[in-house]
């Protein structure tokens, strides 16, 4: 019972420290997206999101899904931290030559010249990133995301100030990509100064085998994951206006404020410690039935009563200008509300070692939406056709990511379903009404705004407190605990 209490307390404060890292972090963000999109137009951010798939991609390949074979592994040495450490860094290096010989080809393909210089400046955060990993995977296996906290938000502090004087300066698209490289330099060297690890020579390649045989699967699902979340930026850039483009990319970035900050939490947090615990069947039944319904109670209210605001929130923070992003985030809420589900279920699959079966899943899920893709385009249903097949997807996978991750342990998907059913019922609930009742309120975006978010809330908690809820208590108690142990 001690070493549950401890494990126990020790997740609960590494979720609030990886989880105010987060927020912190796509909190000054945020506030530079508003700046941003302020002082450039939305074809600054299209040229930009023309780019994002390639470094995507090229991230997912230096990372290798070695950073989950290393958290997952108990007893790693030096030797297999470097090891690890140049296989990333050898790769990194080949990668950034192929896009800066590549980048002609890739600005013919959408027709944008200005792409040659911004590709070969911009893919040297490849190389960067490659520095960061062993250090990001060490603080994460000691549950230290305080540390990782500090960083990310002094890194975000000086990049965003860096990245507004640029804007202002009047260079345009190369402030966003001041703003990636610098973020990602400032974090690097920051880990390096608080973890304090320096590889030594060495390249074991027994231990790269090793660690390979269950990071390659992840690499390929990684690789398929990075292309389809990427894709639409690809398409739209080829296939509708940069303009177009500019608005998507605008309302992904805010849509992912929201839906990444839980999803990345959940999911960096709980995979080193059920990690820790693979062994113990009842532990990790007990512990994933908690954060998942959980998980379900904070994000479906917070996606769903953010699309319900979505006019008053681009209108201030934006501008008229960015009207025509809102029905983009507005949908893009509704895939992203399942994103911590999914990251937790994909856990579970990582945990039991089966990796052949998540590659299997990336597979079979992104073969729907290549499928929904097409019927969106034989039907020109437009970038609302595409957005929407995004959406049907993320519910579709989410079933098969339930199925599959029930049969490693004794949680079935009707469980599962039941127990995130009445978070998703209220929810769309509380999202309908403060969507409806806007028309009747104040003209004053501002008011409006704030009238919203208060009967939103009033809504949620309520129909909570009124159908006995669980896990409304189990937040309130969590809030008072870390407030009394804040305030000891």
């Amino acid at each position: 019972m001690k070493g549950t209490a401890s494990l126990t307390n020790k997740t609960t404060r590494a979720i609030v420290w990886s989880f105010t890292e987060l927020m912190a972090n796509y909190g000054i963000q945020f506030i530079i997206q508003i700046v941003l999109a302020r002082l450039l137009v939305p074809e600054h951010f299209g040229v930009f999101g023309m780019i994002l798939v390639f470094i995507a991609i090229s991230n997912s390949i230096v990372d290798s899904g070695f950073t989950q074979a290393l958290i997952r592994d108990q007893q790693t040495t030096q030797e297999d931290y470097s090891t690890v450490f140049f296989f990333n860094l050898g790769i990194s290096i080949i990668l950034y030559g192929i896009l800066f010989i590549s980048s002609k080809g890739i600005s013919v393909f959408f027709e944008e010249p200005q792409l040659i210089e911004i590709i070969r400046v911009l893919s040297i955060v490849i190389i960067i990133n490659a520095f960061a990993i062993i250090q990001r995977v060490m603080l994460m296996k000691k549950i230290d995301f305080r540390t990782i906290t500090k960083i990310s938000v002094i890194s975000s502090v000086i990049s965003g100030t860096l990245t507004i004087i640029v804007a202002v300066l009047g260079f345009g698209v190369w402030s966003l990509v001041v703003n990636m490289i610098a973020v990602q330099l400032i974090q690097t060297l920051l880990l390096i100064i608080y973890n304090r690890w320096l590889p030594s020579f060495i390249f074991n390649y027994q231990s790269f085998k090793r660690f390979f045989s269950f990071g390659s699967k992840l690499l390929l699902s990684g690789l398929i994951d990075t292309f389809y979340n990427n894709l639409y930026f690809i398409i739209i850039g080829k296939s509708f206006s940069i303009t177009q483009l500019g608005y998507y990319t605008n309302a992904v970035k805010v849509r992912d404020l929201a839906s990444q900050s839980l999803a990345s939490t959940v999911q960096r947090v709980t995979y080193p410690v059920l990690s820790s615990i693979h062994e113990d069947e009842k532990r990790i039944e007990q512990g994933f039935k908690k954060i998942i319904k959980i998980s379900a109670f904070i994000n479906f209210p917070l996606l769903t009563g953010l699309a319900a605001i979505g006019n008053p929130i681009f209108l201030i923070l934006f501008g008229e200008k960015w009207m025509p992003s809102v029905i983009y985030f507005q949908l893009l809420c509704f895939a992203g509300m399942l994103y911590p589900l999914h990251a937790l279920n994909l856990n579970i699959l990582q945990v039991k070692g089966r990796s052949d079966l998540f590659l299997r899943l990336e597979i079979i899920k992104k073969g729907l939406l290549t499928i929904l893709i097409v019927l969106s385009f034989i039907f020109k249903l437009g970038i609302i056709g595409l957005i929407c097949a995004a959406v049907i997807n993320s519910y579709l996978s989410l079933l098969i990511n339930m199925y599959y991750s029930a049969r490693e342990i004794s949680y079935s998907s009707w469980e599962q379903l039941k127990d995130i059913i009445p978070s998703f019922g209220i929810s769309l609930f509380m999202g309908t009404t403060v969507y409806a009742i806007a028309p009747f309120l104040t003209e004053n975006h501002f008011f409006l705004l704030l009238c919203q978010i208060m009967i939103g809330i009033l809504v949620y908690v309520g129909l909570s407190k009124l159908l006995k809820v669980k896990e409304l208590e189990i937040i309130y108690e969590l809030i008072i605990s870390i407030l009394l142990k804040r305030k000891t």
